[in-house]
C-alpha cells in the first residue's frame, strides 16, 4: 500500500499544477484589471510588473500554509489514512466544482472552495471518529472541538465573508474622498483630463499627487515589504523588534518622504499616478499570490510531507499512525515556493484567457454606460428604489449650496478618458491600493481572505462612490454583485457538501473508492479542457464600442443605423432557423430540438433587449431632434422582431406539448400543403434579410405586398383546416394545433412586413 500512497501524492502534486495554472488564468482579472482598465501602459508591460510580483508573492507565502496543516482539522488526532482521505477529496472536490461552476457559468472563488472542503471533509471523518468512541491518549473521549479547529475555522470562515462587506464600504469611503480631492479634471503628467483643456494650477495639482502617491506608496511599502517579508529569514527579531516599536514612524517618516517626492516628480510632469497603479499591480500580483497559493498547493504539499513521515516513521500501519508532525508549523521548502511561482508567472505570460480577461472584467464598474452584464432582480430594483427614497431625504437635510458643490466635484461630462479606457488613473489606484492593503493584512494575519472578491468588491464599492452607477444601470449592477455574491455561497455549500461525502466514501470504499476517484478526477481534467477548446467566447460587439467611444455624432449615427440593421438581421437569421426546425420537428414527430428551441428563444429575447439597450444609449449621444424625427420607425422595426419571438414562443410551447405527449402526428396527406406553407414564409424571411444585409431596400414595398398575399394563401389554408374539422375526417388536437401554427405563421409575415417598413423608413429619412 506503500506506492499506492506515493501514488496518490504524486496525483496531488500534479492536481496542484493544473489549479495553478487554472487558477492564475481565471484570477489574473484580480490584478490586471485596473492598469489594463485605466490604459496605464501596454500589456506585456503590465504583464510583466504583475509576473514579478507574482513570484515575489509565491516565494514568500510559507506562513499561509498552516491552513492547510492545521488551521481546520487537529492532525494529531487523525492517522495517515484518514488525512490522505480528506485531501484527496479536497482535490478531487476542487476539479468537480471547476467542471460544474465552469459549465454553469457561475462565479467560484478558490480561497472559499479550500476552506470549505477542508471544513467538509474533516468534519466527516470527526463525525465517524466520535460514533466509534475515539479518545485522546489520556482515555478522555475526542469531542467535535477537539478534532476541528473550530475558533481558527470561525476565524477564516469569518474574514472571508466580512472581507466582502468591508472591502465594499472601504473602497467607497476611500474613493468618495479621493474624488473630492481631485475631481474628474485634474492636470497629471504634464497633460489635462479636462475636455476644455484646462490645465489647473501647477502647484495645487502637483501637491494633491504628490501627497496621494505618497500615502499609496508608503502603505504598500509597509504592508507588503514589511509585513510580507517578516517570516523570511533574513528579517532577524531584532529587525523585527525595531520595526514594531517604531510603526508609526516609520509610516509618517515614509509619508512624508514619498510625498515630498512625489510632489516634485508631478511638478516635473512625471506620470506619478502611473507610477502608483503599476505599483499597486505589482503589490496586488503578490498579494494574490502570497494568499492564494495555499489554496493550490497548500494540500498537496501537506500531504507530500504527511507522507514522507508515514514513511520515516509510520512502520507501514496507516490507520493508527497519527499526524502529530503537521501541528507545527509549515516549514515549505523554498524550492517548491519557486516551482510554483515560475508555474503561476507562466500561465501569467501565456495563457490566453488571461490576455482576454479584460474585455469583460471592467463592465461593471466602467464610468459610462454600456453593455451590462447581468439582468435586474426584485432584490435590485428594491435595493435601487429604497435607496433613491433615502437620497431624497438626505438631500432636503444637506444645505443647498453644499449639495451643489459636491455634485460640482463628481461632474464626470467635463473628463476626458484616453481611447478605451474604462476609468481614469484616480480609480484604477484606488481599487489596487485598498485591495491590495485589505489582501496583505489578511495574510499577515493568516486569514485566507478570498482575493476575487475583495478585489470585486472594492471596484464595486469605487465605481459606486464615483457615480458610475447611473439610474439606468444601478439596478443591473447591483444585480451583477449580488449574482457573484450569491454564487460565493454556493460554493461554499457546494465545497463543504461534496467534500463530505466524497470523504465518507473514500473512508468506507477504501483503496477501491480512492482510485475511482482519481478516475473521475482525470475523466474530468481531460473533458474540462476538451470543452474549454471547443468552446468559442462570445463575439464582442465591435458596432457598439465604436459608438461609445466615438466623438463626433455623424459617426455614431452611421454606426448606429448599421448597428440596428444588423442586428435585426440577426433576429431574421434566428426565426428562419428556428422556424424550419420546429415545422420539421412537428412533421418528424422529434421532441428533443422542439425542447432545445424554447430555451434558445428565449436566449434570443434576452439579446434582443441586450441590443436595444445599446441602441437606446447609442441614442441618447445623438441630438434629440434627429431621434426624435426618427425613434418611431426605430420602435417599430426593434417591436416587431420581439413580435417574431413572441409567436415563435407560442407555436412552441403547444408543440412541445403535442410532440412530448405522442399525440397523433399530422397525417401524411397534409404535408405537402403544410411544407408549402413553410417553405414560403421561410423563403420571404430569406428575402428580407438579404435586404437587411446588404442594406439594400428597394424591393421592400414588392416584398410586403407578397407578404400580404401569402397571409392571404394561409388564411384559405386555415379555412380547409377548419372545413376538415366539421366534416370530423381528422384527429382535432392535431389539426387545432395545425391551424395554430398556420395563424402564428401569419403573425410572422405580419411582423415581418413592420420591420421591413420601419426599417425602410429609418434607413430613408438617414440620408
Amino acid at each position: 500500500m506503500n506506492t499506492f500512497f506515493l501514488i496518490l501524492v504524486v496525483f496531488l502534486c500534479v492536481l496542484a499544477v493544473f489549479d495553478l495554472v487554472v487558477g492564475v488564468s481565471n484570477d489574473a482579472v484580480n490584478f490586471l484589471n485596473s492598469a489594463i482598465g485605466a490604459k496605464v501602459a501596454r500589456f506585456k508591460t503590465i504583464v510583466f510588473i504583475a509576473a514579478i510580483g507574482v513570484f515575489a508573492g509565491a516565494a514568500l507565502s510559507n506562513g499561509m500554509m498552516d491552513v492547510a496543516r492545521h488551521g481546520i482539522m487537529t492532525p494529531q488526532y487523525f492517522s495517515f489514512y484518514e488525512v490522505m482521505c480528506v485531501f484527496l477529496a479536497v482535490m478531487v472536490t476542487d476539479v468537480i466544482l471547476l467542471d460544474i461552476f465552469n459549465t454553469l457559468g457561475m462565479p467560484t472563488s478558490t480561497t472559499v472552495s479550500m476552506v470549505f472542503e477542508l471544513l467538509g471533509g474533516a468534519f466527516a471523518v470527526a463525525i465517524l471518529k466520535i460514533a466509534h468512541g475515539a479518545t485522546a491518549a489520556d482515555g478522555s473521549l475526542l469531542t467535535l472541538g477537539d478534532l476541528l479547529n473550530t475558533e481558527k475555522a470561525i476565524s477564516v470562515i469569518l474574514g472571508i465573508f466580512l472581507s466582502v462587506a468591508i472591502a465594499f464600504v472601504v473602497g467607497s469611503l476611500v474613493m468618495w474622498i479621493s474624488r473630492m480631492v481631485f475631481t474628474f479634471t485634474y492636470r497629471t503628467n504634464g497633460r489635462t483630463t479636462a475636455y476644455n483643456g484646462d490645465m489647473g494650477g501647477l502647484t495645487s495639482s502637483s501637491l494633491k499627487i504628490g501627497v496621494f502617491g505618497g500615502l499609496s506608496t508608503t502603505s504598500i511599502i509597509w504592508f507588503l515589504l514589511v509585513n510580507g517579508l517578516k517570516g523570511s529569514s533574513f528579517m532577524s527579531p531584532e529587525l523585527k523588534s525595531i520595526i514594531n516599536e517604531n510603526t508609526w514612524l516609520i509610516l509618517g517618516g515614509g509619508t512624508l518622504v514619498f510625498s515630498t517626492i512625489m510632489t516634485f516628480l508631478s511638478a516635473l510632469k512625471m506620470p506619478v499616478l502611473k507610477f502608483v497603479v503599476l505599483l499597486g499591480t505589482f503589490a496586488l500580483a503578490m498579494a494574490f499570490a502570497g494568499n492564494d497559493l495555499v489554496n493550490f498547493v497548500g494540500v498537496p504539499l501537506t500531504g507530500l510531507e504527511a507522507y514522507q513521515d508515514y514513511m520515516a516513521n509510520g512502520n507501514g500501519d496507516a490507520d493508527s499512525f497519527l499526524m502529530q508532525s503537521l501541528m507545527g508549523s509549515a516549514h515549505t521548502p523554498v524550492i517548491y515556493l519557486v516551482i510554483a511561482g515560475v508555474v503561476m508567472v507562466l500561465s501569467l505570460i501565456f495563457s490566453k484567457k488571461a490576455q482576454n480577461v479584460v474585455k469583460t472584467s471592467v463592465d461593471l464598474s466602467r464610468q459610462d454606460e454600456g453593455n451590462e452584464m447581468f439582468g435586474s432582480s426584485p432584490v435590485a430594483r428594491s435595493i435601487v428604489r429604497n435607496s433613491n427614497a433615502t437620497s431624497k431625504v438626505v438631500s432636503k437635510i444637506i444645505p443647498d449650496g453644499l449639495a451643489s458643490w459636491i455634485d460640482s466635484r463628481f461632474n464626470s461630462d467635463e473628463m476626458k478618458l484616453p481611447q478605451d479606457a474604462a476609468f481614469d488613473l484616480v480609480r484604477a489606484a484606488v481599487n489596487l491600493v485598498i485591495a491590495g492593503l485589505l489582501v496583505a493584512i489578511g495574510t499577515s494575519l493568516k486569514l485566507p481572505l478570498s482575493t476575487t472578491y475583495v478585489t470585486f468588491m472594492v471596484a464595486m464599492g469605487a465605481s459606486l462612490a464615483d457615480r458610475a452607477w447611473s439610474r439606468d444601470s444601478a439596478v443591473f449592477r447591483i444585480t451583477g454583485v449580488l449574482s457573484v455574491i450569491g454564487g460565493w455561497f454556493i460554493t461554499a455549500g457546494a465545497a463543504f457538501i461534496f467534500c463530505f461525502m466524497l470523504t465518507n466514501i473514500m473512508h468506507f470504499g477504501s483503496y477501491v473508492a480512492m482510485s475511482l476517484s482519481i478516475v473521475l478526477a482525470i475523466f474530468l481534467l481531460v473533458r474540462s479542457n476538451l470543452k474549454s477548446e471547443k468552446k468559442t467566447s462570445q463575439k464582442e460587439d465591435d458596432l457598439f464600442v465604436k459608438m461609445i467611444k466615438a466623438k463626433d455624432k455623424d459617426v455614431i449615427w452611421r454606426l448606429l443605423c448599421e448597428h440596428i440593421r444588423m442586428g435585426n438581421a440577426e433576429r431574421l437569421q434566428f426565426v428562419i432557423n428556428t422556424y424550419y426546425t420546429m415545422t420539421n420537428s412537428f412533421l418528424d414527430e422529434h421532441y428533443q430540438p422542439i425542447k432545445r428551441s424554447s430555451s434558445l428563444i428565449d436566449e434570443e429575447r434576452h439579446a434582443l433587449k441586450r441590443q436595444r439597450k445599446q441602441e437606446i444609449i447609442a441614442m441618447q449621444r445623438l441630438d434629440p431632434v434627429t431621434v426624435i424625427g426618427r425613434n418611431t420607425w426605430y420602435f417599430l422595426g426593434i417591436n416587431s422582431c420581439q413580435q417574431m419571438l413572441y409567436s415563435l414562443k407560442r407555436i412552441n410551447e403547444p408543440l412541445r406539448e403535442h410532440i412530448g405527449n405522442s399525440f397523433q402526428p399530422l397525417p401524411s396527406q397534409y404535408h405537402s400543403r403544410f411544407i408549402g406553407m413553410r417553405d414560403e414564409v421561410s423563403s420571404l424571411y430569406q428575402r428580407a434579410l438579404y435586404m437587411l444585409t446588404t442594406g439594400d431596400f428597394t424591393n421592400a414595398e414588392q416584398l410586403r405586398v407578397e407578404g400580404d398575399v401569402i397571409q392571404q394563401r394561409i388564411a384559405e389554408d386555415r379555412k380547409r383546416a377548419l372545413d376538415t374539422i366539421q366534416r370530423g375526417t381528422a384527429n382535432l388536437n392535431t389539426l387545432f394545433l395545425t391551424i395554430h401554427i398556420m395563424q402564428e405563421s401569419q403573425e410572422l409575415i405580419s411582423s415581418l412586413r413592420h420591420m421591413i417598413r420601419g426599417m425602410n423608413k429609418f434607413a430613408g429619412t438617414s440620408d
